[in-house]
Formats: C-alpha cells, structure tokens, sequence
C-alpha cells in the first residue's frame, strides 16, 4: 500500500508598500499553484519566504534578525526552505547568502515567478540559489494569484519608476515603468468583479504617470472612466500619484465617474521649495496646493492623504515651517509621516549638512501633533451624518469587546459601528454595504452607534460567505472577525510617489 505524502506547507511574510503586498499575493499563487499549502497558525512552515522592503534604514537588520530567529529551527529540520525576495535582495544580492549562509533562494523584484523552481532546484542541489535579473522577466499580473479578500483587490497598472527622487531607492530596484495595456488592465478587473470582488485600487509607483511608455498622456483618466463601465464594480481608489504629474483630466474623471472614490492619497514629502528640488521633485509648494484646491472644487468632501518626510538634508526651521503651512492649507484627513534616514546607494545619503537626529525628532513630534489636530477637526465635520461604509473585517482590533463590525466609507475613513442590524433585513457581511449615523470622531477613525440604517447585501459579501464555507445567504458575520484579511491597509513604507 502506498502512502502520499503531506504537501510542503509555505508562509509569506511581507514587509513594505502595497506593491510588495501584491507581489506577496503573487508568491502565495504561485506557491499554490504549485502545490505547496499554506501553514496553519502557529505552525512552522517547510517554506519561509521573506518579502522585504530597502525604504528604511533599519530594513537590513530586521530582515537579518527575523532570518537569525530561524537560524536554530532549520538546523534542527534541514528540510525547511527559507527564501528571500523583493526589494533589499535586489540590493543586497552579494550579501544575504554570506551573512545568512542557511538561506535557500535569494531572488529579485524582476523575477517573484521564479520562485517554485528555484527552491526545487535548491533542495535537488543542496545549494544556494540567487536569481536577480536587472529587468522584468514576466509581468506579475500574468502570474497566479492568491487574493487575501474576497471583495477588495489591488490590480497594477504598472511596475517601475521613470522618477530621480534624491531619497528614494525604489526605482534603482524596481527599474524603470512598464506599462500594461488597458485593455489587460480592465480584463483582470472584470474577472475580479466576476469573481464577487467590488473595489479595486489601481496600483503604481507612480500610477498616474500611467501611458507614458505607449504615449498616452490622458491613459490614466481614460482608464478611470472605463472602470465606471465595468457593471457590479463599485468603488475605485488609486495610489500613488505623482503631483508633477497630475492633470486637471484625472480629477475630472475622478469627479465625473460615480465608482472613482472621493479619496486621494498624494504624496508631499515636504512643503519647502527649496527642499523639493533637492529632492528632485520637479513639483513646487503651489503646485502642490493648486491640485488641493481643484480637487476640492470638484469633489468638496473628498478625504485627501499624504506622504511627509521630516528631517531631510539641510533643511533649515524655515523648511520645516513650509511644510506646516502646507498642511494647515490642504487640511489632511491623514498622513504617513517619515524621519529621513539615509539609504546607501541614493544621492541624498552623501549630502553634506545631515540634520541632528535630535532636531529631526522634535520637528517630526510637532508635525505628527499639528496632523492629528487637523485630522481630528476634519472628522468632527462628519458627526451627525449618514456614511454608506463597505464591511470590511480584521480592522478593528477591539471589535469583539465594543461590539462593533468596521468599515470604510467612500472617502477611505475607517468607521467603527455598531453590530446592531434590528432595523434592517439581515446582518452584514464583509464586503457588504451599511449605511450608518456618525456619532463621534477621533484623529484616526470615527465611530457609529446606534442601529445600522441601511443594509445592502452585495455578491461580494457572498463570496466572503463563501470562503468561510458558508452558505451565501443568510449568514452574517459574528463579532469575533474571522481571520483572512482585507488587502493591508497603508504601511510604514509607502509606494513610492
């Protein structure tokens, strides 16, 4: 009688921008696909594979010191695979294998579909195997996929940087932009709107820059458009664009297509000129402003977000307050705020005039408190009002002991309400629709108590159903939250943009 062995179980842990959660969710299908399962909680894993990110300064020693934690648990199980990828093996090609000789595979941002040979080709020759190549093998929309959520999803509309930024890595490990066609773009779409999903966010390193490998300076906002046809999408985001790139066409399409979300996440990074071109951001402060304002003329409650680094080379306390006065004038609803730190292998690394980290400290302090304090003000605006929010699970931590269920609302504010369906036909779902009553605000969410006004029971909610092996309907989700997530929310290590 002949037995079948157990498949080889696998774990993917990710670190960095939705660009590297994407491509994680890439590595998991390949995996799958080529029969490897997925491990059980608090299981070991046969396979580990690190997704890693090069943003910040301390990315090296966290991959080292995660790797050295499984340095004992492989010699102990010399069947186990450890594999590294993504952005810091692009850098560190030479180095991993040497600081961690135990690791299997060492492969690039070019080459994630690589990764089920090069681990067979490792436990067949018992040796090392480091794969990086300096431009894009296949691009990663055309590999399989495991999606985290059944009902939100990211699709790439491009890969690569075309953009110098004096502190920024990515494009020297990502390469320059490649662009897919649309009509790949909207066909992905569509099979994910097949599939139960009913939000999307379009994916780039510089995602509104999007047609200029095929000569289309309006492609991005023909391609927001073409999404408001798609039937059964119900919301679009985006990120990251670029200001120097931002035409007066996307905001009109983001205004005039009813799927396209009031949301923008549009990265600063300081709000002094003369910072900015040492930055190489070939944008200045009231350009910067004057994209605010024409996206508020033309969608007065969109929720606008950013990237800040405080701290770069040679910026004075005039810089600094530049920056301020950028904030107090486009009122962010958020911001992902940055200490500068020096990345090997960028211009702004060598700069002369390196600020104090003492200075740095203080000055990204009042600006995280001057973020909150209008973050705050903004979402006190939307106390008293009905907010339509898509269910989502595993973003509120303290769901089970308020009971509460979470959800974001059109603009991407996070919503905590309350598990209270006696006034409509059912119970939520995630990827379901609620309407619900704001009844306070705080700088980073807001909450909803009293009973759920209005339910909208959608087929991503039942393909959430279906994943948890349930019948579509009538099941509801419980307060517990079950544990397979949503696309993860915004990093300490943004897209680039």
């Amino acid at each position: 009688m002949t037995t079948t062995a157990a498949p080889r179980t696998y774990e993917v842990r990710t670190y960095g921008c939705q660009m590297n959660v994407h491509d994680s969710e890439r590595l998991s299908g390949l995996l799958e696909d080529a029969g490897y399962v997925l491990s059980g909680d608090g299981d070991q894993a046969d396979v580990v594979v690190f997704n890693t990110c090069a943003v910040r300064e301390n990315a090296d020693n966290k991959l080292y010191g995660n790797l050295s934690h499984l340095a004992p648990i492989k010699a102990a199980n010399p069947h186990m695979q450890i594999a590294v990828g993504g952005c810091l093996a692009q850098k560190d090609r030479s180095t991993i294998t040497a600081k961690a000789p135990y690791v299997d595979v060492v492969f690039g941002t070019h080459n994630i579909g690589s990764l089920p040979v090069l681990l067979e080709r490792a436990r067949v020759q018992e040796e090392a195997q480091v794969e990086i190549l300096e431009s894009l093998e296949v691009f990663p929309s055309t590999l399989p996929t495991k999606r985290e959520s059944a009902y939100a999803a990211w699709v790439s509309v491009s890969v690569g940087c075309n953009n110098t930024c004096t502190f920024c890595i990515v494009p020297s490990l990502r390469g320059k932009e490649k662009d897919r066609r649309p009509g790949e773009i909207l066909a992905e779409i569509e099979a994910l709107v097949a599939d139960g999903v009913s939000e999307v966010t379009l994916l780039g390193q510089n995602v509104n820059s999007y047609g200029v490998e095929f000569g289309d300076r309006q492609a991005f906002s023909k391609l927001l458009r073409a999404c408001g046809q798609i039937e059964g999408l119900e919301r679009v985001r985006f990120t990251s664009p670029h200001p120097a790139e931002f035409t007066d066409d996307v905001i009109e399409a983001m205004a005039e297509t009813p799927n396209v979300m009031p949301q923008l996440h549009m990265p600063l990074q300081s709000g002094s000129d003369r910072i900015l071109k040492a930055m190489r951001r070939s944008y200045r402060q009231t350009r910067y402003l004057g994209i605010i304002d024409r996206v508020r003329a033309a969608m007065p409650e969109a929720a606008i977000t950013t990237d800040i680094i405080v701290g770069f080379p040679g910026e004075t306390e005039d810089d600094f307050q530049a920056t301020l006065d950028v904030v107090r004038a486009a009122r962010f609803s958020g911001a992902f705020t940055f200490q500068y730190s020096k990345r090997p292998g960028t211009p702004a690394a060598v700069l002369d005039d390196q600020v104090p980290p003492d200075v740095v400290k203080d000055r990204y302090n009042r600006l995280v408190d001057l973020v909150n304090e209008i973050a705050w003000e903004e979402n006190k605006r939307l106390i008293g009002r009905d907010v339509e929010l898509m269910v989502s699970e595993g973003e509120g931590r303290k769901d089970a002991a308020t009971h509460r269920l979470s959800g974001r609302g059109p603009d991407n504010r996070l919503v905590h309400f309350e598990a209270d369906f006696s006034h409509v036909d059912g119970e939520a779902r995630p990827g379901d629709l609620v309407t619900v009553g704001i009844t306070y605000a705080a700088p980073h969410h807001l909450v909803a108590d009293g009973p759920v006004r209005a339910l909208r029971r959608t087929r991503s909610g039942g393909a959430w159903a279906l994943r948890q092996g349930t019948a579509p309907e009538p099941a509801g989700v419980t307060l517990g939250m079950p544990s397979v997530g949503v696309p993860a929310p915004l990093s300490d290590a943004p897209v680039c943009g």
